[in-house]
């Protein structure tokens, strides 16, 4: 069935989905890497786009900026179109000096400065972290494509500008970014797979970054690990 912010029929959307938060880097990577393709959602321009890559079925929809949007749209995935997995993919500034511009962070937990979790009445703080079978997928397609990459913990901060981002890498948190928090918290509710694979934009350290047009369209490395990570 449709939803207010779907209007995919029964059927179009696969069981793996591939989440970038810009509707036009979903656009760029169905024309880059997927058959048979068709767009299956335009609603408030949240394109999404559903086809096969090396004969697998898989879905690329955007899902927007910060924990409330990816929340709404996983949500209505997971349990209107009977997705089983998603796997978000985006970008991030990196909090050390070991990562460096176009490597990749595969999330395995995400701390969050957002009170998302108090929906959910458990009475103290949840540790959202990945779904582990298709953590190892995604560090086993890094380590057969030798692309440079962590596994570790991120933030999913509502602040885009102006966050104190050295108390958290003091902790050990490798990059900030939005939205991976609320996904695997809207997985583990449901009990469905979730996961964050990142390429670093910025470097936070170095006060280096990359382009707008690079976000959209030379984060490729992130792709073809997603890729691999399809559930059919």
């Amino acid at each position: 069935m449709s939803t207010p912010h779907n209007e995919a029929k029964p059927g179009e959307i696969a069981k793996t989905v591939l989440m970038p938060g810009d509707p036009l880097r979903a656009k760029f990577i169905a024309e880059r890497y997927l058959e048979d393709v068709k767009q299956v959602n335009s609603v408030r321009n949240m394109l999404a786009f559903t086809g096969y890559y090396k004969g697998k079925r898989v879905t690329i929809m955007g899902s927007g900026m910060g924990i409330p949007s990816i929340g709404i749209y996983s949500y209505e995935l997971y349990t209107y179109y009977d997705v089983e997995r998603i796997i978000r993919i985006g970008s991030a500034g990196s909090t050390t000096k070991d990562l460096k511009l176009f490597d990749l962070v595969i999330a395995q937990g995400a701390s969050t400065n957002s009170s998302w979790s108090e929906q959910y009445h458990l009475g103290g703080t949840y540790s959202a972290i990945a779904s582990y079978p298709v953590m190892e997928e995604a560090i086993n397609a890094s380590k057969k494509f030798g692309y440079r990459f962590k596994v570790g913990q991120v933030l999913s901060s509502d602040n885009f500008y102006g966050e104190e981002w050295e108390p958290w890498a003091n902790m050990g948190i490798l990059a900030c970014e939005m939205e991976a928090y609320g996904l695997y918290c809207v997985a583990a509710q449901l009990h469905k797979e979730a996961l964050t694979i990142l390429t670093i934009s910025d470097s936070l350290v170095e006060h280096a970054e990359t382009t707008a047009e690079e976000r959209e369209k030379s984060f490729t490395n992130m792709m073809d690990v997603a890729l691999e990570c399809i559930k059919e």
